[in-house]
């Protein structure tokens, strides 16, 4: 399995569905991340608008950063309604033909000749797992992709696909705010099956929603903030890391002190209690 940096940098954002970086922009960030270790840029062919890889490869290619020192993953599989495509409705399309056709696009629009990662962006009712696994033995032998799979998928779903071929990584929402995948067994049976779990949204809602749920977590930041002697952020993202199925967050920011902030987080061990006790404010009863 490839090894990925303990912090993933998720693109979404770098393009016109965020902050819409330019090329010297986009590669002062690159290279920030790189130099921080985070070498691990988290991709889909939709962001942007099927634009973004393409503004991510131009960047890429204008630095100073060895594609082999780096990490790109990809997903496919979203067939979005925009401005590049006539979709006529948002639908899923995991053909043998079309995965292989998109992840040839992904690889043109970042300018490399492999993805280190290929996931499924999210699971279709139509697909079927034997035209997959043949899609992704062929893309292997090619060497256009390295290690397969999925974003989203529940433990029944990922057992389908990988009754035809291996599953390697699991992409789903993880944080103190959204806890179902520590508690409903999706990252045990990731644990049993030697599956990579990374987590999207790790921060959750807690810097977007002033719920009760979030003024709870408040009043518990408050002391272990001054407890670890670290912010917010970091606070969560050690929470994610304590996990025994060792999760790699992918976090979306586009700034350098962010980054940072982020990366100082696995330095960070939680006290046994500390961490329920995060988890109490957040469900907003003590566990059974």
């Amino acid at each position: 399995m490839t090894n990925y940096s303990n912090v993933i940098a998720g693109c979404m954002r770098w393009g016109i569905w965020g902050e819409n970086l330019d090329t010297h922009q986009m590669v002062n960030l690159i290279e920030a991340c790189v130099q921080n270790e985070v070498t691990t840029f988290d991709h889909a062919d939709i962001y942007g608008d099927y634009t973004t890889e393409s503004s991510f490869g131009k960047a890429l290619e204008s630095s100073s950063i060895k594609r082999e020192n780096i990490q790109l993953i990809s997903k496919c599989g979203i067939q979005h309604t925009g401005n590049t495509r006539t979709n006529r409705i948002k639908h899923y399309d995991y053909s043998k033909k079309y995965i292989i056709w998109s992840v040839e696009q992904s690889l043109q629009n970042l300018k490399t000749e492999y993805l280190d990662l290929l996931l499924l962006h999210r699971p279709s009712p139509l697909m079927h797992p034997d035209e997959i696994a043949a899609a992704i033995e062929t893309l292997i032998s090619q060497g256009k992709i390295k290690d397969f799979g999925l974003s989203n998928f529940t433990p029944l779903q990922t057992q389908l696909i990988a009754s035809k071929t291996t599953v390697s990584v699991n992409q789903i929402e993880a944080s103190l705010s959204h806890y179902t995948p520590l508690l409903n067994g999706d990252l045990n049976y990731m644990q049993l099956h030697h599956i990579q779990p990374m987590a999207w949204s790790p921060l959750g809602t807690y810097f977007t929603e002033d719920s009760t749920k979030n003024l709870q977590i408040k009043e518990e930041m408050l002391r272990l903030t001054q407890k670890y002697n670290a912010t917010e952020t970091q606070v969560l993202l050690a929470w994610l890391y304590q996990h025994p199925s060792q999760i790699i967050p992918v976090i979306g920011t586009t700034k350098k002190e962010r980054i940072i902030e982020a990366v100082a987080a696995q330095k960070i061990i939680l006290e046994t209690e500390d961490w329920f006790a995060l988890l109490e404010a957040s469900q907003g009863h003590k566990v059974p």
